[in-house]
């Protein structure tokens, strides 16, 4: 049986995260994830940084891709940083350590992993 389209609304999904130091106060909405939505093979979803938000240094196994939608940042990839801002897409290879620091009007961007559930995606924060 062939899959069909599942369409997600962002101002649908819960905002999560925010709560956990360890990550930073990032926040973000999961929009395909298989445990929620009848998808497979990728994850999707939206970061938000209120002002100077962050996201700390970590890693995971799988590759990522981050796509600017509002307001602009850093995203420092194996010690290389990188501006992102609207229209501007960002490839993050497997095992890089990566962390996001919005600048002072905050920042929202996509994200997306080759996987099933973002739990499958296992976070790894560098010690401080």
């Amino acid at each position: 049986m062939a899959a069909m389209p599942v369409v997600a609304n962002a101002d649908h999904a819960p905002l999560e995260g925010g709560e956990d130091p360890a990550f930073g106060t990032v926040r973000w909405r999961t929009l395909f994830s298989a445990d929620r939505t009848e998808t497979h093979g990728m994850v999707l979803g939206v970061a938000e940084f209120g002002p100077d938000g962050t996201l700390l240094p970590h890693r995971h196994a799988p590759a990522e891709i981050y796509y600017g939608l509002a307001g602009d940042g850093v995203v420092t990839i194996d010690g290389i940083a990188h501006a992102i801002a609207p229209g501007v897409a960002l490839y993050i290879p497997e095992e890089a350590e990566h962390g996001t620091v919005a600048g002072p009007e905050g920042l929202k961007f996509l994200y997306s992993f080759p996987r099933d559930r973002f739990s499958d995606v296992d976070y790894r924060f560098t010690a401080p």
